[in-house]
């Protein structure tokens, strides 16, 4: 399982794709969202503006990825 670090205390499903250089902008966050199921914490979710804190877990395109706080 891949880990990303946030420094804030939550980000946006859309900042995460970014941040894990899943798309390269906010446009290409909502056709990655309409085209490829997400899972977060094991539940299907679609929303561009849904939450994320450090121990969440994101599912997609085959990847696992751990949002987590600054070490």
């Amino acid at each position: 399982m891949r880990e990303v670090e946030i420094e804030s205390e939550f980000i946006t499903l859309a900042q995460f794709l970014k941040l894990a250089d899943l798309v390269d902008s906010g446009g290409g966050a909502r056709h990655f969202l309409a085209e490829t199921p997400v899972r977060i914490n094991g539940e299907l979710d679609d929303r561009r503006g849904r939450k994320l804190r450090p121990g969440d877990v994101v599912e997609t395109a085959g990847q696992e990825i751990r949002l987590v706080a600054p070490g």
